[in-house]
């Protein structure tokens, strides 16, 4: 996009809104980290995050090995490029440890194995051809040729693993290849939730006429354990207000934080905002963000609260963009934001907006190369448009694309796990 086609932040963005990096700094700046820690197996580690750095006991690899099949030699057995004839004096496989090896001789060595006494380099076997006890090959040989050195990966005492760290299978795996364990992580944050809303059905029951079943309360618990939370479900809350904040005084009561979706907004049969009022502290709502301007934050007693609008794909998206950053902070994960990647646009969007806006999109492999295209029904109703995309366009205030423009795309992956 050219500068020509963008707008000032603030003069584009729709009055009496706060703007999309306000909110988010605004919730992070009142995302308090978690300090109860616990000590976890590695089989029950994953998706939790890191309390303290590790720092690695051993060396790694803890001896030098070969890092082919070959013949493992002492370098100055071999005279530049002369074809060299060797004894082999032993045979040497993972796990095994060989002998001191004399001048003149060779070891036939598997990968992974440890290098014998006095060899310093390995030569491939495809370069290789052994007769009998003797192995033929032309040099020239280099001393750490195909040798993986002593703590070639990994030094006995350097950190490993940084306090905050999510950890995934390869954290997992490093984190045993050193001998650890155990790990200690910061427990898992509390969240609860609960939709509002007396036209809400659960799957499996009868839809009466002016019933919907509710599918938020499953894309919440889904992006919960997405991030390594534990959930407590409230189910749904009739609409009235002294449901709704009994229901928010208990959730608050049992959890570190409260989400809920649904009756953010100013209308009659619109509880959670008065409701949140009463019971806590509502300390912002509503923000340039399309879909999803009712999204509220505040406290009530010792939790926060996060009040999403009730259009599935409103809370889908309002919770990636504003929840899921907030929640991995309260754990205390240091890098919170997804990134995007700028990617070409096959699509036109031709009328500038107030406020930011998400549009679902998938990439696309075309004639001349992958491109970015965006769902023909961008309604925050429309939930079948997240099935079929596989990430968010970020189109800002004042901004309009044609095809060919690169644009912020945003993966799921980065915005969900």
């Amino acid at each position: 996009m050219s500068s020509s086609q963008r707008a000032t932040t603030d003069a584009a963005r729709a009055p009496g809104l706060i703007s999309v990096d306000q909110a988010r700094a605004f919730m992070l700046a009142r995302a308090r980290a978690l300090e109860e820690i616990e000590s976890v197996p590695l089989t029950e580690a994953l998706g939790r995050v890191l309390a303290r750095a590790e720092t690695s006991p051993i060396d790694v690899p803890g001896y030098a090995n070969s890092s082919m099949d070959g013949y493992a030699l002492r370098a100055a057995d071999v005279i530049g490029d002369a074809p060299v004839s060797l004894r082999v004096a032993q045979r040497i496989a993972a796990g095994e440890l060989g002998v001191t090896l004399a001048s003149g001789e060779a070891a036939r060595i598997f990968t992974g194995a440890p290098l014998p006494e006095g060899a310093d380099a390995v030569v491939i076997q495809e370069d290789c051809q052994q007769d009998g006890d003797q192995v033929r090959f032309r040099g020239p040989v280099a001393a750490g040729d195909n040798v993986r050195p002593r703590g070639n990966d990994i030094v006995a005492g350097h950190e490993v693993l940084a306090a905050g760290t999510r950890l995934r299978p390869q954290e997992l795996g490093l984190a045993a290849s050193v001998g650890l364990a155990e790990l200690d992580v910061v427990r898992r944050l509390r969240v609860a939730i609960f939709s509002s809303g007396d036209e809400l059905v659960q799957p499996g029951e009868p839809l009466a006429a002016g019933a919907i079943y509710n599918s938020n309360r499953y894309i919440l618990r889904g992006l919960l354990s997405a991030l390594g939370c534990e959930s407590i479900d409230l189910g749904s809350v009739e609409d009235s207000l002294a449901a709704t904040e009994a229901a928010l005084v208990e959730a608050a009561a049992k959890a570190d934080v409260v989400v809920t979706s649904g009756g953010m907004s100013v209308g009659d049969e619109d509880h959670v905002k008065q409701a949140v009022e009463r019971a806590g502290k509502l300390e912002m709502w509503q923000v340039a963000v399309k879909p999803g301007k009712p999204l509220a934050y505040g406290r009530i007693a010792t939790a926060d609260f996060i009040g999403l609008p009730g259009n599935p794909v409103s809370t889908l998206l309002t919770f990636c963009l504003f929840v899921r950053p907030f929640l991995l902070r309260r754990q205390g994960v240091r890098e919170v934001l997804g990134k995007a990647l700028s990617v070409p646009a096959a699509f036109r969007w031709p009328r500038p907006g107030r406020r930011r806006e998400y549009v679902r999109a998938r990439l696309e492999q075309g004639s001349d190369g992958v491109a970015v295209n965006i769902y023909p029904k961008q309604g925050s109703d429309v939930l079948t448009s997240t099935v079929w995309a596989d990430g968010l366009v970020e189109i800002r205030e004042g901004d309009t694309i044609e095809p060919g423009d690169l644009v912020p795309y945003y993966p799921f992956a980065e915005l969900i796990f």
